[in-house]
């Protein structure tokens, strides 16, 4: 059994990124173990015991089993922050780390899957405006939060920050942010990017992911034109 906490993820995945985020913030040294989700490795009998859901990420820590990016983040600033920054014990400023990550998992994350998987897992060759238009609705409640602090929960990052920021930063692949209406907000993932973290464990997966939808557009319109010629 590893000595370090286990991550079943894929750097694909805005939620695995948010986990790899976390665990850099705090300085915990995870051991990762990729999953080649084409080829079905999260359908095998070994992992459905872990997770019957078969998502990722998945976090085994000492045989503690845990899903849901949202909840392994939550655990890994419980058990390993150093002080309550990223994810404070007071009720009311947690609650409200806990709201914004609610948006990431009810709002966010729901409307980059709505963008790109119907290119990668069912055929579709493109995105359409009404989905860019819809990814960019959600912007709008992160710019009022943004409105009077620096991140999304106050004037330090928390959780709540690198569970968003995955999402966005992977939303804004296909759905830009409009600068004149979304200033605070690019101003955010803007200040997001430098974390001295954030190209390892973030954006490396996000182009990952950009050039998989790429070449499954590509695929697609080939397969159109011959159909057509």
């Amino acid at each position: 059994m590893s000595s370090k906490p286990v991550l079943y993820y894929t750097p694909r995945s805005p939620p695995c990124r948010a986990v790899l985020l976390t665990a850099a913030a705090l300085g915990v040294e995870l051991d990762l173990r990729a999953m080649n989700i084409k080829d079905g490795d999260h359908l095998t009998p070994e992992f459905l015991k872990l997770n019957p859901l078969h998502t990722v990420p998945v976090l085994d820590d000492n045989g503690l089993i845990i899903s849901d990016s949202h909840v392994i983040c939550s655990y890994l600033a419980d058990k390993y922050a150093v002080d309550e920054t990223l994810y404070p014990k007071d009720k009311l400023e947690r609650m409200e780390v806990d709201a914004r990550m609610y948006f990431d998992c009810g709002h966010l994350f729901p409307r980059v899957r709505l963008m790109v998987e119907p290119v990668l897992y069912f055929g579709c060759g493109e995105i359409s405006e009404e989905k860019v238009t819809y990814m960019q609705k959600a912007y709008d409640g992160l710019e009022r939060c943004l409105i009077t602090s620096k991140y999304l929960c106050g004037d330090h990052m928390t959780i709540a920050d690198l569970c968003c920021v995955a999402s966005v930063s992977t939303a804004v692949l296909f759905a830009p942010i409009d600068e004149q209406k979304f200033p605070k907000l690019k101003s955010w993932l803007e200040v997001m990017s430098q974390l001295p973290y954030y190209k390892k464990n973030n954006q490396q997966g996000a182009e990952i992911l950009l050039k998989f939808v790429q070449d499954k557009l590509a695929e697609h319109n080939k397969q159109k034109a011959k159909k057509s010629a």
